[in-house]
């Protein structure tokens, strides 16, 4: 056996658990994980989930492994595979919420809650709002008002059915009539549509499958974390990936009571961070899960010169003349007035409770626009200037007639209190649900950028900003490229990059292609648009090749997330048939297609020049590079759950693929090999000569130095390299990936003849 793996991973591997997928499977392919250099499986979420649970968010049942992955002797076995491997093993878990599963019963504590109502000791777990529909709990489950579908509710012993569904009755009241009967339950059936409205469980987001967990209560982090606890007590994994931290009341409190449950596990948290915004000081985690690294890194490859005529091209494509900043505002208010308005108007209670602010008009009609305003995913009470400054600059957003009023809720939105809690976990979900799930879906001038926590009107950064990012980083926090909730992963984006260097180029191909699907648009007057054809090409190009069904079912989830001409609640049939119509029928077009293929071919001269860079990048910059499954090779996914099927670890490798197993292995192995490198010091190192900045070079801890082209269609523009020279520190280097070596001044068309990237260490 291999030695242990240490407190904090050299790197990790994250596997996506389901049916299909589980430890049995996950054990199988250890020994291909270990070959890559990684340290720690990345696991998701290993509790019982609802069964069948393609990705187990949904857990019911917290005191055990979940049984569809091979419970917990699957675990264990799953375990001493990777030990045998020296591999640990790292688990997300879900603190934010429970399931509402189907059947109900399912859910243990939110069964016992439902039967007996606030006076049951699991009453405490969640976060329901009793002052609302007589203290009982609104459950919008059914199809219609109760009146109508009266018939479809069975009382079978001390149980009602609704189809699927399953309720507890309270003893003595399943022989009363049905009005009677439901009137003397703890909770009351409802339409599904007075979700929104009326619902008085707090959400994950909007979704009304999943109820909020209030973990500030000791008594419900003790329960909810047992299982997880013993297994990290007893070395069976050493790490925990937590999702949605923001969703919590006191994610500091949270983060506190778990480090000192847990003193010795590698805790990173799922932080969205904004622009420069930091992780709190205050919390007691390692870092985050990395998509500030990855926003860094993509836009290190991207060029902003490509800015202005992909913004061109958006406009004359949809029609769109906003900004990206006014799209999100609106999509902001739009959600808030309608998927977030039940959350909303419970804070507008809260805020109602206090004094002397209950009887200010102004303050009410300050809150809605400070929310959309808002430009992080949420404020700190108590966690100091950095809080502060994202609340002032919120202000500068609120109409001035009110701007006062909004001073007063920003006092009491940082300080501690009920409102502050409910300010924060609101603006969250309204970041998520009005940000990145409906505005992302209405500005794509380049899609690649809509990634959660990025900045879409963003284009590109230079190397000084990157390196002094890169100084400031911790060593312990995770880095990523691709993740489970990446809307499209690493090699997708880095096709699209490279629009930005031939913006020309492809508007000229735009062009030809809405000329070529003409007659197919003649055959379906109710779509899509122009606003979802330029969506399509992009997609087709980013992800190429894609089947129709893959192709179709992106397209229908992005238009319904745009919430333009379709919705989740309310789709529009002719619409989407319209609109999977025309996909088919552009994928059936041979010389659509072969064109289609002609450029993509065209684009990844460059694109693998940028995945290569991106990857290199990644696994050596400061912190714990995390690889999502199969991004050891070419990963051309999109949006869940698209990016969450079973990865074939047989499959034929291709170009690609073979140049990115290089560059992974032998990345991942140096950095288990030598951590003490990688916990180091990371300096730049500037090229020079008129190529200079195509090439982003820096090293860590003195012995090891990465190198990575930057903007290749550019390079390749003015005649690659040149005369640009990469001054080496003393000694002799040689090249991880191609065995060559180097000393001195060191020309970059020698040191990147072979590949677009090098990893060099003193040899």
């Amino acid at each position: 056996m291999t030695s242990s793996p240490s407190r904090v991973p050299t790197g990790t591997y994250r596997l996506q658990l389901q049916p299909a997928f589980g430890f049995a499977e996950a054990a199988a392919a250890v020994p291909h994980l270990a070959s890559l250099g990684v340290s720690h499986l990345h696991l998701s979420p290993v509790l019982q989930a609802v069964p069948g649970s393609t990705h187990g968010y949904d857990v019911v049942d917290h005191s055990r492994v979940s049984a569809d992955l091979g419970g917990e002797d699957g675990l264990r076995e799953l375990a001493a595979a990777a030990a045998a491997h020296g591999l640990g093993l790292v688990v997300d878990i879900v603190p934010n919420h429970m399931a509402v599963p189907t059947p109900e019963s399912l859910n243990r504590p939110l069964w016992e809650t439902l039967r007996e109502g606030a006076d049951s000791p699991f009453a405490r777990w969640f976060d329901i709002d009793r002052t609302m529909h007589d203290g009982r709990v609104l459950l919008p489950v059914l199809g219609g008002p109760v009146e109508e579908v009266a018939d479809e509710l069975i009382v079978d012993g001390h149980v009602l059915r609704y189809h699927d569904h399953e309720f507890p009755l309270r003893p003595g009241t399943e022989k009363l009539a049905l009005d009677e009967l439901l009137a003397a339950q703890h909770y009351e059936l409802a339409h599904w549509r007075r979700a929104d409205t009326e619902l008085n469980y707090r959400r994950f987001f909007t979704i009304s499958g999943l109820i909020a967990l209030r973990q500030e209560d000791d008594e419900v982090f003790a329960a909810t974390h047992g299982t997880i606890l013993r297994l990290l007590n007893e070395g069976l994994i050493q790490g925990l990936r937590i999702d949605h931290p923001d969703g919590l009341a006191d994610p500091r409190g949270y983060l506190e009571r778990l480090r000192a449950a847990a003193p010795n596990a590698w805790i990173v948290v799922e932080k969205i961070l904004s622009d420069e915004e930091t992780t709190p000081a205050d919390w007691a985690c390692d870092g985050t899960t990395g998509y500030d690294a990855l926003r860094r890194v993509d836009n290190l490859f991207l060029d902003p010169e490509g800015a202005d005529p992909l913004r061109a091209l958006h406009r004359e494509q949809t029609g769109v003349r906003e900004g990206f900043d006014y799209l999100a505002q609106e999509a902001r208010a739009e959600v808030l007035a309608g998927g977030l308005a039940t959350e909303f108007a419970r804070l507008r209670r809260t805020l109602d409770r206090l004094e002397p602010v209950a009887g200010a008009g102004d303050v009410g009609r300050a809150l809605p626009p400070l929310l959309t305003a808002f430009p992080t995913y949420r404020p700190y009470p108590g966690a100091g200037p950095g809080s502060i400054a994202a609340m002032a600059r919120a202000l500068t957003g609120v109409p001035g007639q009110v701007s006062e009023a909004a001073r007063e809720i920003a006092e009491l939105a940082l300080a501690d209190g009920e409102f502050g809690t409910r300010f924060g976990q609101v603006a969250a979900a309204l970041a998520a649900k009005g940000v990145e799930d409906r505005a992302f879906y209405r500005w794509y001038t380049l899609s690649s950028l809509n990634e959660v926590g990025g900045a879409p009107d963003t284009f590109g950064s230079d190397l000084a900003g990157f390196h002094a990012a890169c100084r400031r980083m911790s060593p312990t926090t995770m880095t990523t490229l691709s993740t489970h909730d990446t809307k499209r992963s690493e090699d997708v984006r880095a096709r699209l990059s490279v629009l930005a260097e031939i913006p020309e180029d492809w508007a000229d191909r735009v062009h030809a292609w809405n000329e070529l699907s003409r007659p197919h648009r003649s055959e379906f007057r109710f779509g899509p648009d122009g606003y979802d054809t330029y969506l399509l090409w992009q997609t087709l190009v980013g992800a190429w090749p894609l089947t129709p069904d893959r192709a179709v079912a992106y397209l229908r989830k992005a238009m319904r997330e745009a919430a333009r001409e379709t919705t989740w609640a309310d789709p529009n049939p002719d619409y989407e048939a319209a609109s999977e119509a025309f996909v088919r029928a552009v994928l059936a077009d041979d010389e659509l297609g072969a064109d289609i293929a002609d450029f993509v071919a065209t684009v990844d001269r460059a694109a693998h020049a940028v995945s290569l860079g991106a990857k290199l990048v990644q696994l050596t910059m400061p912190g714990v590079p995390d690889v999502y499954q199969g991004g050891e090779l070419a990963l051309y996914t999109l949006v869940d759950p698209d990016n969450r099927a079973p990865v074939d670890f047989g499959r034929e490798h291709g170009p690609l693929d073979a140049l990115k197993l290089r560059v992974t292995s032998a990345a991942l192995r140096l950095r288990r090999a030598r951590p003490d490198w990688f916990a180091g010091a990371y300096t730049p190192l500037r090229a020079r000569g008129k190529e200079a900045d195509h090439a982003i070079a820096f090293i860590r801890g003195g012995e090891a130095i990465t190198v990575a082209t930057r903007l290749p269609a550019g390079l390749a523009a003015k005649g690659h390299w040149g005369g640009a020279l990469l001054p080496l520190p003393e000694g002799r280097w040689v090249d991880a990936l191609t065995g060559g070596t180097y000393t001195g001044q060191a020309r970059l068309r020698h040191i990147l003849e072979d590949l677009p990237v090098a990893l060099l260490t003193r040899g």
